[in-house]
């Protein structure tokens, strides 16, 4: 991978160190991962990523198995970016593992923090965040959802849909909503262990570039009050907090898709022959690498841009959502102009740029679709124009 942009203001020494560390890692453990079981290949990469001490990074909490006290948003990216180049079930191994543990991180008890992200860390435990439901995804407001507090205990009841690591996690952060709330008020978070009673995995979802995905049930499910995270009608919030962390991750993911079509891309065109003459030599040929070279430093700029000010402690919703949208975006018109590159070898099933064009297309809907980064942006310019 070219690491040329490592030496932007943006990043620290161990962030350089990391960049290399991880790419020669990868590129000896993952790159031909097979997609024959996808459950199986998670799995394995889950457990791959938490024993070489890829997934610390994933948590917050030297105590708790993390590399540092507070999510690093730019080794979060970073990490991202590496393994999306290397391989998509990869990087969705590694990005689950810290959405699903994020609220755990950010708003958990010490208790909670104890029993969970150190299984996390290691790929003991496989993490599931549960908010989608089958009427509200970008809109979190019309959760249905419900927990009923008792004396000692929450019973859960609704549905969940889209979400990732369904069917195979070991526990889910699910958000529920008190009876008789409204709007996002009421809402609060819960550790759901797979083995609960009144849990139930009712659809396995397939989709264009397979991971594990399911819709979930909960019928009577009782769940201790101490699996609360937070206070009771914290949960919006949480969760909030929990995808501004990650949401930047998803452009960086998309980043590494489209690094990997690019360089694809650009070495065939060097070495394909064409009425005398190479693939590269024509300008209609040069016009496309510019644009997708060009495409991919904006995308990178942005992203590590909201990444730093993260963590400097600055609220970066205006960027974050700047990011996912140009990234994604970018990396989709960066891909479908390699695999165009390819003719027809690039829609052969299991080519690089095939499987890339088929990862690529969920991250501009999921965690945001693209057009809700819109409305995101132009919120935010219109509660306050000068920044």
């Amino acid at each position: 991978m070219n690491d040329s942009f490592l030496n932007l203001p943006f990043f620290e020494g161990h962030h350089r160190q990391l960049f290399h560390e991880l790419d020669a890692w990868s590129s000896k453990n993952i790159a031909s991962s097979s997609h024959a079981d996808v459950d199986a290949t998670c799995q394995h990469l889950v457990r791959l990523l938490g024993q070489d001490g890829w997934l610390k990074s994933t948590v917050s909490g030297k105590q708790f198995g993390g590399n540092f006290d507070t999510i690093d948003t730019r080794t979060i990216c970073l990490s991202r970016e590496i393994l999306a180049y290397h391989e998509g079930l990869a990087d969705f191994s590694f990005a689950m593992q810290g959405l699903g543990s994020g609220a755990i991180s950010i708003a958990g008890s010490s208790a909670q923090k104890s029993n969970y992200l150190p299984d996390v860390v290691s790929g003991k435990k496989i993490a599931a965040f549960a908010l989608s439901e089958p009427h509200a995804g970008s809109d979190v407001a019309a959760m249905q959802c419900q927990a009923t507090e008792q004396a000692d205990y929450a019973v859960i009841d609704g549905e969940k849909t889209w979400i990732s690591n369904g069917g195979i996690a070991n526990f889910y952060v699910v958000f529920a909503r008190e009876p008789k709330s409204i709007g996002t008020k009421g809402i609060s978070a819960w550790i759901v262990d797979s083995n609960t009673p009144g849990l139930e995995i009712t659809e396995r979802i397939h989709v264009i570039a397979p991971h594990p995905l399911a819709r979930l049930k909960f019928n009577q499910c009782k769940v201790p009050l101490s699996q609360r995270i937070g206070l009771g009608g914290e949960g919006f919030k949480i969760a909030m907090r929990t995808l501004d962390v990650f949401r930047t991750s998803v452009a960086a993911a998309a980043l590494g898709f489209a690094k990997r079509a690019f360089d694809e891309a650009l070495t065939h065109a060097k070495q394909r022959q064409m009425f005398g003459q190479h693939l590269a030599d024509f300008q209609i040929t040069q016009a496309k690498l510019a644009k997708m070279a060009t495409s991919i430093d904006s995308a990178a700029l942005l992203i590590y841009r909201a990444a730093w000010l993260r963590d400097q402690g600055k609220v970066i919703t205006k960027e974050a959502a700047m990011a996912k949208l140009i990234a994604t975006e970018e990396a989709q018109l960066v891909i479908d102009q390699a695999l165009q590159m390819f003719g027809g070898l690039g829609v052969v099933s299991g080519h690089v740029v095939e499987k890339l064009y088929r990862d690529i297309r969920a991250l501009r809907i999921y965690e945001g679709a693209s057009e809700v980064q819109q409305l995101i942006i132009a919120r935010e310019l219109l509660k306050n124009p000068t920044q």
